[in-house]
């Protein structure tokens, strides 16, 4: 039987539970160089994703959609569904919300690589972190909501292109081209990007040394949210060198500008496994592209947590 887990199934498991999933999963031994490729294919009206891996007894495939065209529509413009298999049988064990899945992991993993150095900024500000969100969807929201789960936060600012009013779990909501942004940035512990842009959205000289940056936006190599001169300044953290070079904009274009040598890229689990450790005095900037196991870890998670509470068919 399959059981079908919807979005608020899938949500339950909640950004603690998800972080936990990653975490342990690369601690255990994980090696996210050896997961398959994420198929990229070209549509009449967008891009389709084809996301799947295998590991501790599990296969898993996100087959996700993005339509540009869909806003303008009233639409989402990102759809998925997740299919889990079990690796012995390859029978179907469960189809899973993709969206609510990907709202969820992908925060997961970028706070869990930076989780160190977020509890390092946490100990040093006494009324909670400073944070800076470009961009106000889901993944904006899931990353302070992520973020809140793990350290005290006790200021959050929203950029985008046009500002607006602020949504519940911001404190104010600044246009790109406000002279606050600026400050705001300056002063930031913690630096979200989680945009559609395809230039950079920070100014690297504002960044101050301690601050931890998480960038999740691109996952192309010519579109970046971050720019040459604060990934010359900072460690970056990836999911995967192999997967960095060859998807991650941010990445592959200040590596390409000299001002990044792939050879300093750090991976999340060389931190998790002590190969590594964040050096003091300079930015942190995690990059992720998003990887087929990172879904598949946490679809198990909620799987297990769902038990028979997941509708069977």
């Amino acid at each position: 039987m399959t059981a079908v887990i919807d979005a608020a199934a899938v949500f339950s498991l909640g950004p603690a539970g998800a972080v936990r999933a990653v975490r342990d999963a690369l601690a255990t031994g994980l090696d996210p160089d050896a997961d398959m490729p994420r198929a990229i294919i070209p549509l009449a009206n967008g891009q389709g994703l084809l996301m799947p891996s295998e590991a501790g007894g599990w296969f898993g495939v996100k087959v996700a959609t993005v339509a540009p065209g869909n806003a303008a529509r009233g639409l989402d413009r990102i759809n998925a569904t997740y299919l889990l298999h079990d690796s012995e049988t390859l029978m179907p064990t469960a189809i899973l919300d993709g969206v609510a899945l990907t709202t969820l992991r992908t925060p997961a993993v970028s706070v869990g690589a930076g989780l160190d150095r977020l509890h390092e900024l946490a100990e040093s500000a006494a009324e909670g972190l400073r944070v800076v969100v470009f961009g106000a969807g889901p993944q904006a929201e899931w990353h302070v909501r992520t973020m809140r789960a793990h350290a005290p936060v006790a200021d959050v600012t929203a950029v985008t292109r046009r500002g607006g009013a602020s949504a519940a779990w911001t404190d104010r909501r600044l246009a790109a081209d406000d002279p606050a942004v600026a400050e705001r940035v300056r002063d930031a512990d913690v630096i979200v990007t989680a945009t559609s842009a395809r230039e950079p959205v920070v100014d690297g000289r504002l960044v101050r040394d301690t601050a931890l940056v998480l960038a999740v936006g691109s996952h192309e190599p010519a579109v970046r949210e971050l720019d040459g001169v604060l990934m010359e300044r900072a460690t970056v953290v990836v999911e995967s060198r192999e997967t960095a070079l060859r998807e991650a904009g941010d990445v592959v274009l200040a590596a390409a500008e000299g001002r990044l040598d792939p050879r300093t890229l750090l991976t999340m689990a060389d931190l998790l496994t002590s190969k590594a450790a964040l050096p003091a005095g300079r930015p942190v900037v995690v990059k992720t592209s998003g990887m087929g196991w990172e879904d598949l870890v946490v679809a198990v998670a909620v799987y297990r947590q769902a038990g028979g509470a997941a509708r069977a068919q």
